[in-house]
């Protein structure tokens, strides 16, 4: 597929990085994205895929901050919006409307689409020497992980690690029934072997700890770890994200 990329003048992402937007424009999809590079350092460095949770977009507070522990360690992270989030749509839509899209869509086709769009991301990066095609991972909570375990599973060999959580083979009526999935979450991954990190918050009220738990025994990597911690969905611990990018460093830097 013919793609057109477009990209924006680079601004600082924070004192060790620059950071820099671009637009993908092909036959089925537009892809709004951005990518944080450590100054100093040149040449194809490994690569984290950086997935945001639901009514957020690439620029979030989770999403800057991941990619500034990324880059302060040397290596590249990229951000794209997600489906009927960030600059796919013209203004923020609430969870009840983006999911309602969703469904209308069809969840398999917005998973296939999403998984194309980050292939797409990580092959420019590859392509224009940023990124070293054979060290990548992937951080996403929530529809970070919806919409991750797809995108993880087609970035193939070059996958070296993955985190993600906050997502499971149950939800409660907070979510569109048409975006319930059970066996295409399964059977993306079922299919992923690169070691796993997986946050769990306890007493989920969206995404019950019985799914979560499903979803874990699910990978089939024999290198998984599980980060349980007390509270809610949207309760994180300050400390986990140190936790997240030890265990992203430890298996691509």
């Amino acid at each position: 597929m013919s793609q057109h990329v477009v990209w924006s003048a680079c601004h600082a992402g924070s004192e060790h990085s620059t950071r820099r937007s671009f637009v993908i424009s092909g036959s089925h999809s537009t892809i709004p994205g951005t990518v944080w590079t450590s100054n100093g350092r040149s040449g194809a460095v490994p690569l984290v895929l950086l997935g945001h949770g639901g009514s957020g977009h690439r620029h979030s507070e989770r999403v800057l901050s991941m990619a500034d522990r990324i880059t302060s360690s040397g290596c590249a992270a990229v951000a794209i919006d997600g489906p009927f989030h960030g600059e796919r749509v013209a203004s923020p839509l609430q969870p009840v409307e983006y999911q309602r899209r969703m469904a209308a869509e069809g969840i398999g086709r917005v998973l296939d689409r999403m998984a194309d769009d980050w292939v797409a991301a990580r092959d420019l990066l590859v392509g224009v020497g940023t990124a070293d095609p054979t060290r990548q991972a992937y951080f996403g909570l929530s529809l970070g992980t919806r919409l991750g375990l797809a995108a993880a599973r087609a970035l193939g060999p070059g996958l070296r690690c993955a985190v993600f959580g906050k997502f499971g083979m149950v939800s409660t009526p907070a979510i569109h029934p048409g975006l319930h999935a059970p066996h295409r979450v399964l059977n993306d991954a079922s299919a992923i072997t690169a070691p796993i990190l997986f946050h769990l918050q306890w007493d989920d009220e969206i995404f019950p700890r019985s799914g979560q738990l499903q979803l874990f025994d699910a990978f089939v990597s024999p290198d998984k770890e599980l980060l349980g911690f007390a509270g809610g969905h949207r309760d994180t611990p300050e400390h986990a994200s140190a936790m997240w990018h030890e265990f992203i460093n430890r298996h691509i830097a």
